[in-house]
């Protein structure tokens, strides 16, 4: 398809022509990541990388004239390289791989070049020493994962859980009747359903928090063979643990090939896959309890239900929440199942494939921030749920039959099975059973005509409680 530009200037902004929707439809979300996952971050990553890697050589490596007679009053102008790193500073990288089709050997000429205009010739041959493109690349992508995680995709989950866990305190004493393989069952709260959910997620949430983000550091075929044999009297292993972990705040990896294994990566993806599929079980549960109006929705008086049908509210925001939710998981899927996977010491695969893991963290945000939205227009239908419980006396079946068995009838069960099963049994049958009950004490038989299926709870308030 052709296009005026100009008239995409002045009347449509680019987000209308995107190949895929975290560009377009759900912009908002691509531009939340974009710092994090794009071709520019991936760039300005790893300058930092390079240039703290020469910043790191020239503080603690010995044995070269070189480095010892830099003036460390200086080294500012190099984190400068990094610090400053502009638009102009990406063109420019771009254009050096025009000529190199090198990724990584162009960030290393362009660092190389910035210290060549501030008259640091001297220090060029030790820009990449002792590196293989994958010792820039993987604490790169270490970098950009785990800040998107902590700085976007974690306060997201977080904003998930307070809103259900708001719900659930709000609602912890309000009964509903449960739904056991979608028949009537022993009644629950709202508030406790909730719990489940939150208590699910923060769970799910805590094992991705615990995942830490690796990088390897050990040349071209995880051994430190060219570095030790230039610098043969440092100890390389201890060397790039520093490095990794007090220079750029990474988990160390000290026995690879020459690539990182990215088994954290799958760790990760696998942990916001369990997330989303917690989430994908609640946004079903969402729409079903919409569809017995357990829940109502809010509508919006400009918002259209329906192009035909004038009355309805659709549950759409769980609906798009699961949508994005497959795709996301689709995306942490193929990655977690490939990127392990290297022939031997390296094939280049997992570089186009890591390209794609901001679109598993985009459609997930996605996902999750629909939920919360869906969350926010809809409100308890209490006239409903109290109505639909009133209804249901033959639930009381439960209680009744277990407190028989205390006193020993072998045929409690059968006795009420008798009774109710498949019937809308009244309140006032319940309870003349109940009376006719001799056996058991006045005491469970007051407690038992006290009963109501409103009051069926159980200790559910107390899970609440406990949990939130």
């Amino acid at each position: 398809m052709t296009r005026d530009n100009s008239i995409l200037a002045e009347n449509i902004s680019a987000k209308h022509f995107a190949l895929g929707p975290l560009d377009g439809r759900y912009s908002q979300i691509g531009e939340k990541l974009a710092s994090y996952f794009s071709e520019y971050a991936l760039v300005k990553n790893r300058v930092k990388v390079e240039v703290f890697w020469l910043k790191f050589l020239l503080e603690n490596v010995n044995g070269s004239e070189i480095l010892d007679a830099f003036d460390i009053e200086r080294l500012p102008e190099i984190m400068a390289i990094y610090t400053d790193f502009s638009d102009t500073s990406y063109v420019r990288v771009k254009e050096i791989e025009s000529v190199t089709n090198h990724d990584v050997k162009s960030v290393e000429l362009f660092v190389a070049e910035k210290l060549k205009e501030m008259g640091m010739d001297s220090l060029v041959s030790f820009v990449h020493i002792g590196c293989t493109s994958e010792d820039i690349t993987n604490p790169s992508y270490a970098n950009m994962i785990s800040t998107a995680l902590k700085e976007v995709w974690i306060p997201t989950a977080e904003q998930l859980i307070d809103k259900i866990s708001e719900i659930a305190i709000d609602h912890a004493n309000t009964a509903m009747l449960a739904h056991t393989h979608g028949q009537p069952a022993t009644p629950t709260t709202i508030g406790k359903e909730m719990t489940v959910y939150a208590y699910r997620l923060k769970k799910s949430l805590e094992n991705i928090k615990s995942i830490k983000a690796c990088a390897k550091f050990n040349g071209a075929t995880g051994n430190y063979a060219a570095i030790s044999v230039a610098f043969p009297n440092e100890d390389w292993p201890v060397l790039s643990k520093c490095f990794i972990e007090e220079y750029l705040g990474l988990e160390f990896n000290p026995v690879t090939t020459q690539i990182e294994s990215h088994d954290y990566v799958c760790h990760i993806l696998d942990g916001i896959r369990h997330f989303n599929n917690v989430l994908r079980d609640f946004d079903l549960d969402m729409w079903l309890y919409i569809s017995m109006e357990y829940f109502k929705q809010i509508a919006v008086k400009t918002e259209v239900g329906s192009s035909t049908m004038p009355h309805k509210v659709n549950p759409i925001r769980f609906e798009n929440s699961e949508a994005n939710i497959k795709m996301g998981n689709g995306i942490c899927s193929v990655l977690s199942d490939e990127l392990p996977r290297s022939r031997m010491q390296r094939d280049l695969s997992d570089s186009s494939l890591q390209r794609n893991v901001g679109l598993a963290f985009g459609y997930s945000i996605q996902a999750i921030e629909q939920t919360i939205g869906g969350l926010k227009k809809v409100a308890v239908n209490t006239d409903k749920i109290s109505s639909d419980l009133d209804s249901k006396w033959e639930i009381l079946a439960e209680p009744i039959q277990i407190v028989l068995r205390k006193y020993g009838i072998p045929d409690a069960y059968n006795q009420l099975k008798e009774l109710t099963r498949g019937k809308n049994i009244s309140k006032e049958s319940i309870q003349e059973f109940i009376k006719s009950l001799d056996v058991i004490s006045d005491e469970d038989k007051s407690t038992l005509l006290a009963l109501t299926p409103s009051g069926y709870i159980g200790l559910a308030v107390k899970i609440v409680e406990d949990e939130l």
